[in-house]
C-alpha cells in the first residue's frame, strides 16, 4: 500500500510540470491581466446556451440554442460598468430528438396557444442592468425577453479565459454563466408540472474584440 501511494504521488509529481507547460501553450488563459477594454462581439460558431429541464420525474432532458449574437462592453478596471447584450434565435433551438425538436416549434393549432414556441418564434435577448464583480466571478442581472414578455433574470458569471485566437487573430474573452427561469412566467407552461416549470440555462460564450 505504501508503495502504490509513493507511486501515485510520484507519477503525479512528474505530471503536474508537463500538464502545466500544456496549460501555458493554450492560445487562452484565465489570467484577467489578459483582458483589453473594449468593445467585443459575440463568436456565434463557439457559444452555445443549454437548457435543462426534469421529463416526468424520471430523468432531465438537455437542449441547445447556438448562433447567439451580440456585444461585451468591459474594461478591467472598471468591471461594474461593463454591459452586455445577446440575442438567442430561439427558431434555431435543436435536441437529440427530431421529433422533439419539431414539437418545440409546432405551429399553434386554430384558436390555440402553440404548446413551446410555434412556429416562427421571435428571437431571445438578455440585456444587463447591473454587474457586480467578485473576482474572477460575478453576478449579473438584466432583462431576458422570451416569448414576447420580458422578466428580470439573474446570471451567476465566471470568467474562463482570455488571448489571441490563433485563428481569427482577435483577443478573445470567455465566460461561463448559469442561471434558473420559470418558463411558465414566460407563457410556456405546456406539460407542467409533468415536465418541469424550471428550467436550468448553462451558457458557455466567446466574445471576439472589434
Amino acid at each position: 500500500m505504501r508503495y502504490r501511494n509513493f507511486a501515485l504521488i510520484a507519477a503525479l509529481a512528474i505530471a503536474a510540470p508537463v500538464i502545466a507547460q500544456q496549460d501555458a501553450a493554450l492560445p487562452g488563459a484565465k489570467d484577467p491581466a489578459r483582458v483589453t477594454a473594449g468593445t467585443y462581439t459575440v463568436d456565434p460558431h463557439h457559444t452555445l446556451v443549454s437548457w435543462k429541464v426534469n421529463h416526468f420525474g424520471f430523468n432531465d432532458y438537455f437542449g441547445l440554442f447556438g448562433d447567439a449574437t451580440g456585444t461585451l462592453t468591459i474594461d478591467p478596471a472598471k468591471l461594474a460598468e461593463a454591459k452586455v447584450d445577446i440575442t438567442i434565435p430561439v427558431s434555431k433551438v435543436t435536441t437529440a430528438s427530431a421529433g422533439l425538436t419539431a414539437h418545440l416549434l409546432k405551429p399553434a393549432e386554430a384558436g390555440k396557444t402553440a404548446d413551446f414556441f410555434g412556429a416562427n418564434p421571435a428571437d431571445a435577448r438578455f440585456v444587463s442592468k447591473r454587474v457586480s464583480p467578485r473576482g474572477t466571478r460575478a453576478v449579473i442581472t438584466g432583462d431576458l425577453t422570451l416569448n414576447g414578455v420580458t422578466r428580470p433574470v439573474t446570471l451567476e458569471a465566471e470568467f474562463t479565459g482570455a488571448g489571441a485566437n490563433p485563428m481569427s487573430k482577435k483577443q478573445t474573452v470567455g465566460f461561463a454563466a448559469t442561471t434558473r427561469i420559470n418558463r411558465s412566467e414566460f407563457n410556456v407552461g405546456y406539460a407542467v408540472p409533468m415536465v418541469s416549470d424550471a428550467v436550468d440555462l448553462t451558457i458557455t460564450v466567446a466574445f471576439e474584440k472589434n
